[in-house]
């Protein structure tokens, strides 16, 4: 049976970089999982990235894949403010697999993980087994979709979590109630339309939140008051962006806080003239649904104290964002589930990513409630794998009795980058 170093179970961003910090490091590793998969086939096709493309490069040690080193050598256009089509992303995702990470993935998905003898045992999909000294948990964002309780006596098809939405040309010439009033939310309703579908948005809020158009240029003064970063501009954007590693010291009540209300529900400036026109029902809290014919019945209160709304639709979309939730991956064996403290069903982690599971590392979503609003967003691969890199080198080494090539300090991307275009 083959053992590897590291075992890193998702192949999306914050997967393929801690790969590339890990190999760089000279540790065995391996990647299991299809390559950008989620944000293939869970994304819906003409979908923008809402983050900057400064903020969406993913991290190899040398700074050389980025999304402008990509962009250049395909000779596609980037530049602040200019939005990037979800299946650019997905080409430049796998570019940086092949080129920061090669033959290391094993395009095969994880079934079951399991300790044995000191060592962790991964079942594949596929049924073959793999030892691993070390494992880092890349899982993304899949597992943790959320649901309102109110929606969930409704069946599939007629209910669908946005991130189960990919060609909305399947919904053209029907009904489609779309609840939340975030991104997702508002994008999805503005592709609905123009799929042939007829959209409505439900949202809690009595209106929606729009993100300010960019400015060009900006004064000293508000550069110093606003500063930009990978998560916006602002003060304490740009703390919990570029300075993550404090967000572990803080309470946890407070890191919750952070989490929940940081870049809240909104939309991308350059929706807002998409969404014109679009039926919304705002300031209404969904109390009930149920089936009604072949379509769905949803019942409304209003926020004010008025009346109740009921609004028919075909089918309902709930874009309704994600939460941590271990109970909902179910790849643990019951022994190493057990082992893993939690908080209000995230896991515990250490500064470094490590679980109580001494040797188990999680990344990305599930790092969330440890290291704030940062591990939402592909802006974060760098803290992520470069933090994780050192540990995974001290349990290896530690469980092999011997020494590896130290990690190459690796360049920071600027915000202020040249566009290749």
């Amino acid at each position: 049976m083959t053992t590897v170093d590291v075992a890193v179970v998702g192949a999306g961003p914050y997967g393929l970089s801690a790969a590339a910090y890990s190999i760089e490091a000279g540790l065995d590793t391996q990647v299991f999982g299809r390559p950008m998969y989620a944000w293939a086939r869970h994304m819906p096709v003409g979908m923008l990235l809402k983050s900057e493309p400064f903020a969406s490069h993913l991290a190899d040690p040398a700074g050389e894949y980025t999304l402008g080193s990509y962009c250049e050598a395909h000779d596609f256009p980037y530049a602040t403010y200019q939005p990037t089509p979800v299946e650019r992303f997905v080409d430049y995702g796998r570019w940086f697999g092949e080129k920061a990470v090669g033959d290391r993935i094993t395009p095969v998905d994880v079934s079951l993980v399991d300790r044995q003898d000191g060592e962790f045992l991964l079942t594949l999909t596929s049924g073959e087994q793999v030892r691993a000294r070390t494992v880092v948990m890349a899982v993304g964002f899949l597992p943790f979709a959320r649901t309102p309780k109110a929606l969930a006596p409704l069946p599939e098809p007629l209910l669908t979590h946005s991130s189960q939405v990919h060609d909305l040309s399947e919904y053209a010439g029907q009904r489609v109630a779309v609840v939340g009033a975030g991104q997702s939310a508002i994008e999805t309703a503005c592709l609905l339309r123009e799929a042939g579908a007829e959209p409505h948005l439900i949202a809690r809020g009595p209106e929606l939140i729009w993100n300010a158009d960019p400015v060009g240029k900006r004064s000293l003064v508000s550069r110093v008051l606003a500063p930009q970063s990978g998560l916006g501009s602002g003060l304490r954007s740009w703390v919990w962006s570029e300075r993550p590693s404090v967000v572990p010291f803080l309470p946890a009540a407070m890191r919750r806080r952070i989490v929940r209300t940081t870049l809240g529900p909104a939309g991308s400036w350059w929706l807002k003239e998409r969404f014109t026109g679009i039926t919304t029902t705002l300031g209404a809290r969904l109390r009930e649904a149920r089936r009604a014919g072949d379509g769905v019945e949803l019942t409304l209160q209003e926020r004010s104290g008025g009346g109740q709304v009921r609004v028919h639709a075909d089918r309902v979309i709930a874009a309704t964002g994600y939460a941590v939730d271990l109970r909902r991956l179910d790849l643990f064996a019951p022994a190493l589930r057990a082992s893993i403290l939690q908080e209000r069903f995230a896991p515990l982690l250490s500064r470094r990513f490590e679980s109580s599971a001494t040797g188990l590392f999680f990344v990305g979503l599930a790092a969330a409630p440890t290291f704030g609003p940062l591990m939402r967003f592909v802006h974060g691969t760098r803290f992520a794998a470069a933090t994780l890199a050192p540990a995974l080198v001290e349990r290896v080494t530690g469980l092999r009795g011997d020494h590896v090539r130290p990690l190459a300090t690796a360049p920071r991307p600027r915000t202020g980058e040249p566009s290749c275009r």
